[in-house]
């Protein structure tokens, strides 16, 4: 078994669009980075999944926006929150200006 180190604040550079790269999957689980720089979720469309999502942003900055509160939330560098299954959700804006960098937990 080949060992490897992964530093999640280093991800590839010049990202033309939103990186996605599963680092761990097991039956049940699935540990994903994300990096975003700038991008959002389309207008008018909403994430509805049908299993739970832990997120922690580790770098950069997003607004999240949960289809039942009026307001997004601000994320920042150690913010988390577990969305629900059928939680629907979107990303309403990252920052541009650096790369926002999340650890998504995808289970049950």
């Amino acid at each position: 078994m080949k060992l490897t180190v992964t530093n999640l604040l280093a991800p590839p550079a010049d990202l033309n669009e939103e990186y996605f790269e599963t680092l761990l999957q097991r039956p049940g689980i699935r540990v994903e980075r994300i990096v975003s720089s700038g991008q959002a979720t389309p207008a008018g469309e909403w994430y509805d999944q049908a299993w739970d999502e832990w997120v922690l942003l580790l770098s950069g900055a997003a607004s999240l926006h949960i289809e039942a509160e009026n307001d997004p939330r601000l994320l920042l560098p150690g913010d988390c929150m577990l969305l629900p299954a059928h939680c629907r959700h979107r990303v309403a804006w990252t920052t541009p200006d650096e790369q926002t960098v999340w650890l998504a937990l995808h289970f049950g």
